[in-house]
């Protein structure tokens, strides 16, 4: 009998088999993306020292204040937040872990907003 998962246990598996190949360093850290339904979160994360240099979220007073929703149009906005964050904190070059997404509509989004900002991948 076939064992039917949910959509995001799914997700999580892949996102388990890309974190198996990227990692993220003092030079290079990783630039994480999750979308939920209502929100929209991004951060930079060292995972040599195991700490977020950066980050930007649709929870953030800047996200509300340009009354954007978490569809393409937010998801620019929270990139282009997360790239300039992290152009102050001296970060230029990222790894972009997708986070088990597929990489169109919001995600592609917010990867070309970062890069836009300043950031290479």
């Amino acid at each position: 009998m076939p064992v039917y998962k949910s959509n995001k246990d799914k997700r999580q598996r892949r996102h388990m088999r890309i974190r198996q190949r990227i990692s993220g360093t003092a030079e290079c850290p990783r630039l994480s993306v999750c979308f939920t339904a209502k929100n929209i979160y991004a951060q930079i994360i060292d995972d040599d020292k195991g700490h977020t240099v950066a980050s930007a979220s649709s929870l953030e007073k800047a996200f509300s204040e340009a009354a954007a929703k978490p569809n393409v149009e937010g998801a620019k906005l929270i990139g282009k937040l997360v790239g300039e964050k992290a152009v102050e904190a001296g970060v230029t070059t990222v790894v972009f872990d997708r986070g088990g997404f597929s990489y169109h509509g919001r995600v592609k989004a917010l990867a070309d907003a970062a890069r836009e900002s300043g950031l290479k991948f």
